[in-house]
């Protein structure tokens, strides 16, 4: 059963060919700088949360003992806190932190390429030179006395530069989405496979099932693939990935594309949260013959 293709959504400048390494086209939508300012802001919020709770327990801590190595403590910690909360989170499968996941947005990699820790880490080490760093310097100047001012007005404009780049490029790109070959897309705000395998849970049809090799053909990065053919219900992405599924599982053209998609979607959801389970993750369609290579 096949799917009319997606309508073509209201800011159409923000639409992106997003081509998978299967072949398929996901055709994006490019996160607005709105939606990417929002979720910056609502992670700064949560780090600062995150901060004055340990700027508590360490402040408690330095008063109990005495101690002024506590205080380098904080800031290491905080250095941590600021480099480590984008790059951890965006490692993570969903390719997004707190704040991206509430907007919804999520990190991909521009080539259609499973998003690599290498990328994560370059996109967000530019943040500490384009926003954290020059901050830091303006309120050191403001906060002390006799400081030069021209250092916090260079700084302040340092920031406004980096701040609104993404104004000035069509693609909506930070400096370090340039240099790691990253996009900001947007994406369902809803957990991953959740309405899809329930809507499926409630149909009277029977179900498809699949053997071990089938299912073991693809992980983490394989699924959400096909969760956005699925979403976006496009008939030739639709058919596309079927054929390959099929000719990689060697199964038959049972004329139901869609049906067949979703039943093995369900499937391969439930297969990988059951290795999670037992602490077998698996990233990707590569994951299993890198181990293989390493043993």
């Amino acid at each position: 059963m096949a799917r009319s293709p997606r309508p073509l959504p209201a800011n159409a400048a923000l639409r992106r060919s997003f081509v998978t390494p299967e072949g398929v086209d996901l055709r994006i939508e490019l996160g607005s700088a709105g939606a990417r300012a929002g979720a910056f802001a609502l992670d700064v919020l949560i780090m600062l949360g995150v901060l004055v709770i340990g700027t508590i327990v360490i402040g408690t801590t330095a008063v109990a003992n005495e101690s002024v190595l506590l205080g380098g403590l904080w800031l290491i910690g905080f250095f941590f806190l600021r480099n480590g909360w984008f790059t951890l989170f965006e490692m993570g499968g969903r390719g997004a932190t707190p704040g991206k996941r509430i907007v919804g947005l999520r990190v991909v990699a521009r080539d259609g390429s499973r998003l690599t820790g290498g990328a994560v880490i370059a996109r967000n080490a530019m943040r500490e030179i384009e926003f954290f760093l020059p901050i830091t310097f303006f309120f050191a100047t403001i906060f002390q006395s006799g400081a030069d001012k021209m250092i916090s007005l260079v700084a302040l404009i340092w920031s406004g530069i980096f701040l609104f780049f993404p104004l000035f490029n069509r693609d909506r790109l930070r400096v370090g989405d340039l240099l790691a070959g990253t996009w900001v897309v947007q994406r369902a705000k809803v957990k991953l496979g959740q309405d899809i395998v329930a809507s499926l849970a409630q149909t009277d049809r029977a179900r498809r099932t699949f053997s071990d090799h089938a299912l073991g053909l693809y992980g983490e990065y394989e699924l959400q693939t096909l969760e956005e053919v699925l979403r976006g219900g496009d008939s030739d992405a639709i058919v596309t990935v079927a054929a390959a599924i099929r000719r990689k599982a060697g199964l038959p053209d049972d004329h139901d594309d869609y049906g067949f998609l979703s039943d093995y979607y369900a499937a391969l959801c439930a297969r990988l949260e059951r290795q999670m389970m037992v602490g077998l993750r698996r990233a990707d369609k590569f994951a299993e013959a890198t181990r293989e290579r390493a043993a």
